[in-house]
């Protein structure tokens, strides 16, 4: 089963307010869907992968009786949650390697909303009565509910306040729609972030061999891919020389983009084929769609990547 999507709220678009909506933090994670229906925990990713090796801690979620549980995962970072913390959890596929990062970097599970429970689907149940089933339900540690709040407004501006990525509001009349991204389900963002392919990298300009920047590319609706621009900011350290060990074997002798670009953007690039995708977080987009200031956060490959018309 696929979770549900929230629609994105077009730039200085508000939050709706009123009795008939609920509003929760958007939490800087992952999402993950956490299913027992089969008497043992598995952790699917949006994708459909299966993610429990890595999250070990999550263990005692296999006590919770045929259930198919929607949430984050979230990695703390001085006292915020972190996506650039949870990178280095993400891809690990080594049971050994999870137990040793789960003492060094635990993670929670932030849950807010129960597709199945003692084997009965409630999909078609109200958020209001969901969220009442889980208010019932006692989650173990490091498993917890996250909270709702009545006042949107107030929430996008606390929000802020404690560097949060953001709100979503959620219509309390709504029911679950699996794999749909449905305006019943709103997500307001501090600060913009997608998923991007990588269409070739640079190195650093000192000679020293380190990842320098990448170029960021996207499908676009007619099949054509399309230039995002060139981020240099987030590689420095493992991600950078995580990154150029995914890229070097998907080499290609010429640009793999439909789009023209500049000279000065083409120089000293060694193009790849667009297969590894990254999380990126900008200030927005110019008129010809390029992000502005991006900043690469960390590898992704449980998520579809976002086509080049999204905002």
């Amino acid at each position: 089963m696929q979770p549900m999507l929230a629609t994105p709220t077009t730039s200085g678009s508000p939050l709706p307010s009123g009795p008939d909506w609920a509003f929760e933090i958007k939490w800087d994670g992952v999402r993950v869907l956490a299913d027992t229906t089969s008497g043992r925990l598995r952790l699917h990713a949006r994708s459909g992968r299966d993610v429990t090796v890595a999250y070990p801690e999550l263990a005692a979620l296999a006590g919770v009786p045929g259930a198919v549980l929607d949430g984050e995962v979230v990695a703390m970072a001085d006292g915020i949650p972190s996506f650039e913390a949870l990178a280095s959890r993400m891809h690990v596929r080594d049971a050994a390697r999870a137990a040793a990062l789960a003492q060094q970097l635990p993670v929670s599970y932030l849950v807010f909303d129960v597709l199945q429970l003692y084997g009965v689907d409630v999909t078609r149940r109200t958020f209001d009565e969901r969220r009442a089933t889980l208010e019932r339900l006692d989650l173990p540690a490091p498993a917890t509910l996250s909270p709702v709040y009545p006042d949107g407004p107030e929430l996008w501006e606390v929000t802020r306040a404690h560097g949060l990525e953001g709100v979503v509001a959620k219509r309390r009349s709504s029911t679950y729609q699996p794999g749909r991204r449905s305006p019943d389900w709103l997500k307001a963002a501090h600060r913009s972030t997608r998923t991007a392919l990588v269409a070739g990298w640079r190195p650093e300009t000192t000679g020293s061999g380190r990842l320098g920047a990448v170029h960021l590319a996207a499908p676009a609706a007619d099949g054509r891919l399309r230039y995002l621009g060139r981020a240099g900011s987030g590689l420095a350290g493992e991600l950078g020389r995580e990154l150029r060990r995914l890229l070097e074997p998907h080499a290609r002798a010429g640009s793999p983009l439909d789009d023209e670009m500049a000279t000065v953007d083409r120089r000293d690039t060694h193009w790849c084929e667009p297969v590894v995708q990254v999380d990126v977080a900008y200030l927005g987009r110019t008129g010809s769609g390029r992000l502005r200031h991006p900043a690469v956060r960390g590898v992704r490959d449980e998520v579809p990547v976002d086509p080049w018309e999204d905002l």
